[in-house]
């Protein structure tokens, strides 16, 4: 079996985490963690918009598309 190699931030996060001491406070570490990476996926969405990357025929495009069929 090959051991598992954490980078600083999973070791930082393994850390912090042995002080949730409920599922409340799970929770909302799992709200804040869904809402950074939210803002970042607008963010980037944002930005390709504002180079023209991405525009409304695309997201039609995209919206047509099966998904599932990608992986």
């Amino acid at each position: 079996m090959e051991a598992t190699v954490f980078n600083p931030a999973q070791i930082y996060l393994l850390r912090m985490f042995e002080h949730i001491k409920s599922d409340e406070e799970l929770l909302e570490i799992k709200k804040l963690i869904s809402d950074y990476y939210a803002k970042k996926m607008d963010e980037h969405l944002d930005k390709l918009w504002d180079d023209g990357i991405l525009d409304q025929k695309k997201l039609d495009e995209i919206n047509e598309m099966d998904l599932h069929k990608l992986q």
